[in-house]
């Protein structure tokens, strides 16, 4: 790969940041296993936090000799998050590695990564996102495609891939329904340079998500994904049986953002107790250990690589 901050990446999976869900332990498995492991900053309730949770990430780093220690966070750089600029100062402090960026491509965060050596990947959906995010400096985009868990798009990620890549020569990571190591074989043939992983380590061990959760996502199939902007405004992904578990009836949902305390039972609440997940669920079907998980997915993906060999 193209920079020294994934020299010892040795199989190209970014465990995506995930609300209430991705944290230490996640992190530090995935990092500790050869892939990169992400999570937002919002996870934490406060910049304080935040900062405790990027020194205790080091100090596992530390004590397990961990030779991949590039990890990311996600910062959402929109002017309704009060947090941008006091978690964009301890990011720096702390010199993160990977900044993911979502709903703003913000100079100011771009430079301020950069002054460094840090790297800037941003989220898009589409097109037309992709070249803003470009024109602004970012270092990778990541194409949440249809099929994605949490605000994902409709464009196909394959037809997104080739059209980014026409006008984008900097990283790509590949997100959309991607959950074994056949998959992350098949994006890198495409032209990603990684491929992005959400759902599929909501049900790993580590991941901080409910129980429930995790066993929804197991016994979910595509039929179980409901695509709605019901919950924040903007579309995503999100699983049947926990909106029905709400009171909703998800074939009648609001064609706006609900209002919790009117239009349900005010103690539920979207992401907490309407969980999101991806199209992936369908080959999701048992909660594992990370390290066997990233174990498995390199096996998979080896054996992919050998069958079209096989074949040309």
């Amino acid at each position: 790969m193209k920079n020294k901050l994934f020299e010892n990446v040795d199989f190209p999976v970014i465990a995506a940041p995930m609300f209430l869900v991705s944290g230490v332990d996640l992190v530090v498995s995935c990092c500790a296993n050869g892939t990169i492991g992400a999570f937002p900053a919002l996870n934490q309730r406060t910049t304080e936090g935040l900062e405790q949770w990027l020194v205790q990430i080091q100090g596992e780093f530390d004590r397990l000799g961990c030779a991949q220690r590039t990890y990311g966070v996600n910062m959402i750089v929109h002017k309704s998050n009060p947090r941008v600029k006091p978690d964009l100062e301890i990011c720096i402090k702390h010199e993160v590695p990977l900044l993911i960026s979502s709903l703003g491509a913000a100079r100011e965060v771009i430079d301020g990564v950069h002054g460094y050596g840090g790297l800037v990947f941003h989220d898009v959906i589409n097109v037309r996102h992709a070249k803003k995010a470009a024109d602004a400096g970012v270092d990778g985009l990541i194409l949440v495609a249809a099929g994605a868990g949490g605000h994902g798009g409709l464009a196909n990620p394959f037809a997104l891939l080739s059209e980014v890549r026409g006008f984008f020569d900097g990283f790509i990571v590949l997100a959309g329904a991607l959950t074994n190591g056949a998959h992350v074989a098949a994006a890198l043939a495409a032209g990603a340079d990684f491929a992005y992983m959400g759902t599929r380590f909501i049900a790993t061990e580590e991941a901080y998500a409910d129980q429930d959760n995790k066993d929804m996502i197991v016994n979910s199939n595509l039929k179980d994904i409901v695509y709605t902007d019901a919950f924040s405004g903007v579309h995503g992904n999100f699983l049947r049986d926990s909106i029905i578990d709400a009171g909703l009836d998800p074939e009648n949902l609001p064609s706006k953002e609900i209002d919790f305390g009117t239009d349900l039972n005010p103690d539920k609440h979207a992401w907490k107790d309407i969980w999101s997940a991806g199209h992936g669920v369908s080959d999701i079907n048992e909660v594992l250990p990370a390290a066997e998980l990233i174990a498995r997915m390199k096996a998979e993906y080896q054996e992919a690589v050998k069958r079209v060999t096989a074949r040309a």
